[in-house]
């Protein structure tokens, strides 16, 4: 289970860079690939898409950071 949050991961901070690289100068990463019609671009936003499901329906459960934070006492 370890694996596939660190490859969820992983594909999350890509997706997130590919956003920012959007945001910024108006480039998709995708454009690498032959641009958002492309097979190969499709499959990427497809795993990174997928990827941002499991980590917000697991992230409670496997993150350690949350799971310190969640029995620290509330002000």
């Amino acid at each position: 289970m370890k694996a596939l949050h660190t490859i969820a991961f992983i594909l999350v901070i890509v997706g997130g860079l590919n956003w920012l690289l959007v945001g910024v100068i108006g480039w998709d990463v995708g454009a690498i690939f032959g641009g958002q019609e492309a097979w190969v671009s499709r499959i990427v936003y497809i795993l990174v898409g997928l990827s941002a499901v499991y980590l917000a329906v697991t992230h409670k459960g496997t993150c350690k950071n949350c799971v310190a934070d969640s029995s620290a006492p509330q002000a």
